[in-house]
This record gives C-alpha cells, sequence and structure tokens, in this order.
C-alpha cells in the first residue's frame, strides 16, 4: 500500500519509501514536504528522551528535518530534492558528527 499525494502541481510522480512505507508525490518537491503532505509530522527523534521532533523553518536553518536518507544520516529533509526510489528514514537521537564534516 502507498499513500499518494496528487494535487494541482503539474509534473511526473515519483515514488519513495519512508519507514518502509510508499510514498508518491510530484517530482521537485522536497522530501520534507512530501512527508508533511503525506500526514507524516515528525521527522526525527531527540536525543534525550526520544521525543519526535517535526520540521520548523522549512529553509535550511534549524535542522529539525534532519533525516536518514538513502541510508546517509544527518539529511536536511527540506533542502533534499525527492527523487524516484529514495529510502527515507526517521533520524533517532544525535546527528553523528564524523571526522572530514567540517567540524
Amino acid at each position: 500500500m502507498f499513500t499518494e499525494i496528487d494535487d494541482e502541481t503539474s509534473g511526473p510522480l515519483v515514488t519513495f519509501t519512508y519507514e518502509g512505507r510508499e510514498i508518491r508525490t510530484r517530482a521537485g518537491r522536497s522530501v520534507t514536504a512530501a512527508l508533511l503532505a503525506a500526514g507524516e509530522t515528525a521527522t526525527r527523534e531527540t536525543p534525550v528522551g526520544g521525543k519526535p521532533r517535526g520540521p520548523y523553518c522549512l529553509m535550511g536553518v534549524c535542522f529539525d528535518c534532519l533525516l536518514v536518507i538513502d541510508g546517509e544520516a544527518n539529511q536536511q529533509g527540506c533542502m533534499t530534492v525527492v527523487r524516484d526510489g529514495m529510502r527515507v528514514e526517521r533520524q533517532r537521537g544525535a546527528a553523528q558528527i564524523t571526522p572530514g564534516d567540517g567540524a
């Protein structure tokens, strides 16, 4: 079963998965916009307490939309354009910083 998001926007449909659930949306949307349109309001969990967090600014400033995209953590869903076949998962816990990340 999948969720299809159809609106007045023209363009081809793409399908991606979020937490194993298929979501179909218009190409060109951000991952976060597609998730919100599909009724998903939480994209990550806090490091302390595991509380759900949802997107806030939707312009790449607040980092509340962090997701695991195609196996890579710390991806900003609001700044990532959805692609056909993309695998998206909720980010759980603290962002992982690895050497070379500019930290």
